[in-house]
């Protein structure tokens, strides 16, 4: 991990930029940090869209993590921002756009293509730099996952066991073989659903969460389409987290 700059927010937030080999990242910390006290961490997700492009959206999910005390930090996604292009996943994205253009159903190889070769990239890296992050002074753990393409969440709480709870959106298409992924996550989970998605299937997304190993669970579900998410979701995800990594 080389951190290439660094800066105070407005609310005395350090956000410190950083590559990790040729993934582009951000790490934010509350003003109280320090070694003698390391944080604990939240992992910010999102959809592959671009850190340049997310990052007024992550940056304010950052501070209000540092208002309750958590450390944050992001990475870009394979396939996005300047990083390569994946080519089946940009194929699989235009078969998706026409699909839905057209009226037609989502077919599961459309899906498959779109979500799976990321989340087989993606979560390798995810925890690079976690091994990266636990190795500076100031951050301690425990590790939460907020957000982002719920796959990549659901691999990620299966296969790495420093992650403690994860907060999860159901805003994205899922793969027919993370069901079975599902069953096996019985970490604390908070999922976020918005009933009015317009690009996410609500039974699916029904299904995933019931398919959920963990023994605590919720499922908060608010009228509205995908970027209608209230402010009462962003406060009950923190108490979810206030509760799991402190």
């Amino acid at each position: 991990m080389h951190f290439i700059s660094e800066q105070r927010l407005d609310d005395g937030v350090l956000e410190r930029e950083f590559t990790l080999g040729e993934i582009p990242g951000f790490l934010w910390m509350p003003a109280s940090a320090s070694v003698s006290e390391p944080l604990p961490l939240i992992l910010l997700g999102h959809p592959p869209l671009g850190l340049r492009r997310m990052y007024p959206r992550l940056v304010a999910r950052a501070q209000h993590s540092a208002a309750e005390g958590f450390a944050t930090a992001t990475i870009e996604l394979p396939g996005s921002g300047d990083r390569p292009r994946l080519a089946t996943v940009d194929q699989a994205g235009a078969d998706l756009r026409r699909a839905l253009e057209a009226g037609e159903p989502v077919t599961d190889e459309i899906v498959d293509a779109l979500i799976l070769p990321l989340v087989e990239k993606a979560v390798p890296e995810w925890q690079a730099a976690l091994d990266a992050l636990l190795g500076l002074p100031e951050l301690g753990g425990p590790v939460g996952y907020s957000g982002g393409v719920i796959s990549i969440g659901v691999r990620l709480a299966v296969v790495e066991p420093r992650i403690a709870a994860a907060g999860l959106f159901a805003g994205s298409f899922v793969p027919r073989a993370m069901f079975e992924e599902a069953r096996q996550v019985t970490i604390p989970l908070h999922v976020l659903l918005q009933w009015d998605d317009e690009g996410n299937d609500r039974q699916a997304a029904l299904d995933l969460f019931d398919a959920f190993g963990s023994k605590e669970k919720t499922l908060e579900a608010n009228m509205g389409g995908h970027t209608g998410v209230p402010q009462s979701a962003g406060e009950a995800a923190a108490q979810f987290f206030n509760r799991h990594l402190k």
